[in-house]
């Protein structure tokens, strides 16, 4: 990948596409192509294709994605499925029509089963059945899977998938009606902070294990698996790390300041009980994740105070 080659970063406005964005411009890439969703609809078919007809990227970073965390899933499964399923399919089949040399799709980790092994190998994919809070998700994620799989075996196309574990950092979404757990998290803590709450709530029993990636380390590994890997096998991308959602609780809690009590509501869900993902994979290939946890939330909580509102974080 050349210094400068045509890169079009679909996504930017997000986290993963933000970060990505701002790797290749540390990395001296200068022809880097972004869209506005006001610009380029990415379900849009037709509009899609013309884009890719006139640009001719020459490497494509599919990151847009509808996301949201385990309320926003509950609540808009129609809109998590046709959504990403829309974006996958115009934007590798056009990818692929307009002459890209390579493109990178990421997916996710909740692509694996609930009750998967742990650490969860790659080979775990399609092994069980998936958890049902974000199974539309899921399965949309599945499906650009095997499209960029189903597009190197029939045309040759250079399409590879990573899937990364639960992200955080700048640029993340505080909306509680549709956040992650870290800005969530985050929010909460803060506003309590703020107010002098004596408690700050928090969604299911705080038992479950999850894994922590830097959206910054997330854009170096893609940086680095975009040069460095071209295999039709998915590849995990984490820190090989896990936390309890108490745990991770009571780090945010003392990020931010706040002294009050921790309740944990348990007649809300709490979805997969643990999903560590096995990173042997590529950190074989020579690749390591980079930011700590504390120093990650403690960067994304300053981002945010930066912000200076919830509403604008994003």
């Amino acid at each position: 990948m050349e210094s400068g080659a045509r890169i079009f970063v679909a996504g930017h406005g997000g986290l993963a596409g933000s970060a990505i964005s701002r790797a290749l411009g540390a990395a001296g890439y200068r022809n880097v192509i972004v869209r506005t969703r006001a610009e380029l609809d990415l379900c849009d078919g037709p509009a899609v294709r013309r884009f890719f007809d006139a640009e001719k990227p020459e490497y494509v970073f599919l990151a847009a994605a509808r996301v949201g965390g385990i309320l926003a899933n509950s609540t808009y499964p129609a809109d998590f499925l046709r959504d990403n399923l829309a974006i996958e399919l115009n934007v590798i089949d056009a990818a692929y029509r307009a002459g890209a040399k390579k493109l990178q799709f990421l997916g996710s980790s909740c692509i694996y089963p609930k009750f998967a092994p742990q650490p969860i190998a790659e080979e775990s994919l399609l092994t069980g059945a998936l958890e049902p809070s974000n199974e539309w998700y899921a399965v949309a994620k599945i499906a650009g899977i095997k499209m960029a799989q189903a597009y190197r075996r029939q045309y040759g196309f250079h399409a590879i998938s990573l899937m990364p574990t639960n992200l955080y950092g700048p640029g993340d979404n505080f909306d509680l009606a549709g956040s992650h757990v870290v800005p969530a998290l985050i929010r909460k803590f803060h506003e309590a902070k703020s107010s002098g709450a004596g408690e700050v709530v928090i969604w299911g029993t705080g038992s479950p294990r999850r894994e922590f990636l830097h959206a910054d380390d997330l854009a170096d590994a893609a940086l680095f698996l975009m040069k460095n890997y071209n295999d039709p096998g998915i590849i995990n991308v984490g820190t090989g790390e896990d936390v309890t959602i108490r745990e991770l609780a009571g780090l945010i809690g003392e990020i931010a300041g706040y002294r009050g009590r921790l309740v944990f509501d348990q007649s809300k869900p709490d979805g997969t009980p643990r999903k560590l993902l096995d990173v042997r994979r590529l950190n074989a290939l020579g690749w390591k994740a980079r930011i700590p946890l504390r120093e990650g939330i403690r960067r994304t909580y300053e981002w945010y105070l930066e912000r200076g509102s919830p509403g604008a974080a994003r």
